[in-house]
């Protein structure tokens, strides 16, 4: 299938699926006028990218686990490299989390001092 045909399959917009293929995420055939096709199998692949970049992971860490063989009824990865992953990763965003309640906290003290003040 051409990439306009991968975008509608999967909601990738073409200038992702292009940058998946630079990045070494998805590979493409070429035809004779240099024009991208791809097997039934890049939607799977596609489909997988955008479930590791909806859990907040980067284009190299995606990397590291995309060979990981998958549960499918799970959707999810069977491998050492992709446990050790997501524990980081959720390490991360309780930062994250953690950052923004001491933000929420002050935040929270500086309105009621202007409450207070009026």
């Amino acid at each position: 299938m051409y990439i306009k045909e991968l975008a509608k399959n999967t909601g990738a917009s073409i200038r992702s699926l292009r940058h998946y293929e630079e990045v070494g995420l998805l590979t493409a055939g070429r035809m004779p006028n240099g024009y991208r096709i791809y097997d039934e199998t890049a939607i799977d692949t596609v489909k997988k990218i955008q479930l590791y970049l909806n859990l907040g992971l980067g284009t190299a860490q995606i990397r590291e686990i995309m060979g990981c063989p998958t549960l499918k009824q799970l959707d999810r990865p069977l491998c050492m490299e992709a446990y050790v992953l997501y524990q980081k990763k959720l390490a991360e965003v309780q930062k994250q989390i953690d950052l923004l309640q001491a933000v929420a906290y002050r935040l929270q003290e500086k309105l009621d001092e202007f409450e207070q003040k009026s």
